[in-house]
């Protein structure tokens, strides 16, 4: 078989979040949520998505193969106990065949009884790389509320690595949004014969809030008004996420306007949102005789809204 460097350097399991023994419909359907949530026409612009969308496709290409999925484990099991996989020169991918290294080849699944030489030192007792190899990144995903995306908090995550499972603490900045990715240098795979550990990558999942919805620094929140006060003007009460704020509603105010609240929105470290203030004008419903005899007294005295349109 086949194996190349960038298995190696990478946990595709980690990129999709899925276990390593999950069936391939649970690889799938992850491979699916993940390239709907990442794809450049939902991310117009955003080097960073594009960047994870072609990791998530490298990774469904592997995984969702049976044959490739059982190389991959095998190839990063022996990685794992000490194996190095060295380039063939002049070529962009690394890769080197494992049928190719004799009794080596046995630890991978191989035939044996090929050329040992030619790609470097290998692993065992044999003659071990004694380059600095960097460690592979890892993947994980944090579930927040919306109101601990809003004021940062602090996780602790339980990754795998080559010595088993190890704690991480992750602390989120306050402010962040849903799907960002953070980076922490040297949490990932620890590196051979020196070199450096990789990085872990947390994608972080905020919750819904019943009230307020969220662009940016920005937040939005829709308030229902009456016939009149859309009408006559009036001075309303909005929730905020700590509290209220009062704002005044302009006569005329017509259904689907925004009023702005400057300074009530998301506290983020580069800088303050605005809280959005969608106007619904409601239409009163099971109107008694008073509230109808009125609305037929305005009705006669309104003009016809309709005259541009030539009706």
């Amino acid at each position: 078989m086949t194996i190349r460097r960038e298995w190696l350097d990478h946990d595709y399991y980690g990129v999709l979040g899925v276990d390593r023994k999950a069936p391939a419909k649970d690889i799938k359907k992850a491979f699916r949520a993940l390239a709907q949530q990442y794809h450049p026409d939902n991310n117009p612009g955003d080097p960073a998505a594009e960047s994870r969308f072609k990791d998530i496709n490298q990774a469904y290409e592997v995984l969702s193969d049976p044959k490739t999925r059982a190389e991959y484990d095998q190839a990063r099991d022996a990685f794992a106990r000490g194996a190095y996989v060295g380039g063939t020169p002049g070529s962009g991918t690394q890769y080197v065949r494992i049928e190719d290294l004799g009794d080596i080849g046995d630890l991978f699944g191989g035939t044996g009884g090929g050329m040992f030489g030619g790609f470097g030192d290998l692993f065992g007792g044999a003659r071990r790389s004694r380059a600095p190899q960097p460690g592979g990144d890892l993947e994980a995903e944090v579930s927040l509320s919306f109101h601990e995306a809003i004021d940062g908090a602090g996780r602790v995550l339980t990754v795998d690595g080559p010595d088993g499972r190890r704690d991480v603490q992750v602390n989120v900045p306050p402010g962040v949004n849903d799907g960002a990715r953070i980076r922490l240098r040297g949490k990932g795979r620890p590196g051979n014969n020196g070199g450096p550990a990789g990085d872990l990558y947390v994608t972080v999942h905020v919750g819904r809030h019943p009230l307020f919805g969220r662009s940016g620094k920005d937040l939005k929140i829709r308030v229902p008004i009456t016939l009149a006060e859309a009408a006559l003007g009036a001075t309303i009460t909005v929730p905020t996420l700590t509290s209220t704020v009062t704002l005044k509603v302009p006569p005329g105010t017509q259904h689907g306007t925004t009023l702005r609240a400057t300074g009530k929105g998301v506290v983020t470290p580069k800088g303050t949102g605005d809280l959005l203030v969608v106007i619904e004008v409601k239409v009163p419903e099971n109107l008694d005789t008073e509230q109808q005899e009125l609305l037929e007294r305005l009705r006669k005295l309104e003009s016809n809204p309709r005259s541009h349109l030539g009706v």
